[in-house]
């Protein structure tokens, strides 16, 4: 392959990847994470971007190791776990979470700053029945929209930063509000679920690939992580700045204050009320892109488990009126539900991610499942542990500080199930 072709498509695949991860979405926690943590906001800057950009790209490569299929990656834990795990992962960033914050985004950050408090319930209806119309009956606007869009917000928040990094807002706080800022940047970065949408996705990643000319699975890793570290690099230094932006009114603001109006206050104070604008019309079309195409993976996804039982429209039709409820909820709201769903979630999936780069070595099926069921077990015992004094020993764990007291179970986990004798399988029954 020509290598001018090459450097060419490392580039547009990386911006691609970018505007893939980076959704409105994102917009919310880095500054909020600023005003949180004050002068140790690249502490928290860094736990973020790591769940964030760092797991999205592990995640990224590790579908590419699996052929671009969903259920080689979850298989070898068995069929059913796979099912129920993949399912929770799609559920995240389908109808329960990702999806239904796009519509409560688009209400708090796009129509609240510019026309004042409306039903959200109103809102919601309108921006759901356009996110089922556009995706049953996918359009070409949206694709140009989504293109469009992307460089549009892109130019918008370098602008907010630069300026807010040469004209500071105000002094950063000495006095931090967390304890464990951190681990609470990994929280945060959980909260985006690109990691998720990775794996909801994976299967167009490697069609585009193909598409390409990157037929053989070593070229498709080598450009993924090429393009991955462009993507990464783009995201890091966005998120460094809104967080920045976060610390420089962390003496104005408190935890008490509504995380997705923190960067319209911001913009509003920096580039006054036309940047207002700009900033809540550019969120408000890059939310209705991501919904259509979250709510389009997902109807995929769905349909494929069920054999095409349920079939794509009713899918589609499903996801959009139960995001509609759920949106409701606000972003706050969601936030909140978020946090235990996402801790139990998470680690497994990070898990199989992670053996995915050896699953040519690992023979035995019980090291998958072994890993994955003490992972499971700890992340129970320290969402319990908040409620219930006797369990706190599971934040004595190695790594515990740093939100990762699960690493070092699994890992026994999975050499215990090492010690078991099962199938040795490279051949997911799932997907079949």
């Amino acid at each position: 392959m020509n290598k001018t072709n090459n450097v060419k498509d490392i580039f547009t695949f990386g911006f691609a990847l970018f505007a893939m991860f980076f959704g409105a979405g994102n917009l919310i926690f880095p500054p909020y994470l600023g005003i949180l943590s004050g002068e140790k906001w690249f502490t928290a800057f860094a736990g973020f971007t790591f769940a964030d950009a760092g797991l999205a790209l592990l995640a990224v490569i590790a579908i590419a190791l699996c052929h671009g299929q969903i259920m080689e990656l979850f298989g070898r834990i068995g069929r059913i776990p796979a099912i129920l795990l993949s399912l929770a992962d799609i559920m995240c960033v389908g109808p329960l979470l990702v999806i239904p914050r796009t519509g409560a985004t688009t209400y708090e950050m796009g129509i609240v700053p510019l026309v004042g408090d409306v039903p959200i319930i109103i809102v919601v209806i309108i921006f759901f029945a356009l996110t089922f119309a556009l995706t049953v009956k996918p359009s070409k606007v949206i694709d140009i929209v989504g293109q469009f869009l992307t460089p549009v917000l892109i130019i918008a928040l370098s602008i907010i930063i630069i300026k807010g990094v040469v004209s500071p807002i105000g002094d950063i706080s000495s006095n931090v509000l967390i304890d464990n800022v951190f681990q609470r940047g990994i929280l945060d970065g959980y909260q985006t679920m690109d990691c998720f949408v990775s794996i909801a996705v994976g299967g167009v990643l490697m069609l585009t690939l193909m598409n390409k000319g990157y037929s053989e699975p070593k070229e498709q890793v080598k450009m993924l992580v090429k393009a991955g570290v462009i993507a990464c690099i783009g995201l890091g230094l966005i998120y460094g700045g809104l967080t920045y932006l976060g610390a420089t009114v962390s003496t104005v603001y408190g935890q008490d204050v509504q995380q997705s109006i923190v960067i319209v206050k911001i913009t509003e104070a920096l580039l006054g009320n036309t940047g207002k604008i700009v900033l809540a019309l550019a969120v408000s079309l890059a939310c209705l892109t991501t919904s259509i195409g979250l709510t389009s993976a997902t109807a995929d996804y769905v349909s494929m488990i069920t054999k095409n039982k349920i079939n794509y429209t009713y899918s589609v039709l499903f996801t959009c009126i139960f995001a509609a409820g759920a949106a409701t909820m606000g972003v706050s709201g969601l936030v909140k539900i978020a946090n235990p769903i996402l801790a139990i979630v998470y680690p497994p999936t990070i898990v199989l991610i992670i053996l995915a780069f050896f699953k040519e070595k690992i023979k035995n099926d019980n090291i998958y499942k072994g890993a994955v069921l003490f992972s499971i077990i700890i992340s129970v015992l320290t969402l319990a542990s908040t409620k219930y004094a006797g369990l706190e020993f599971v934040n004595s764990l190695p790594l515990a500080p740093y939100g990762f007291n699960w690493v070092v179970p699994a890992v026994i986990g999975g050499i215990i199930g090492k010690f078991i004798p099962g199938k040795n399988s490279n051949t997911v029954e799932a997907a079949n």
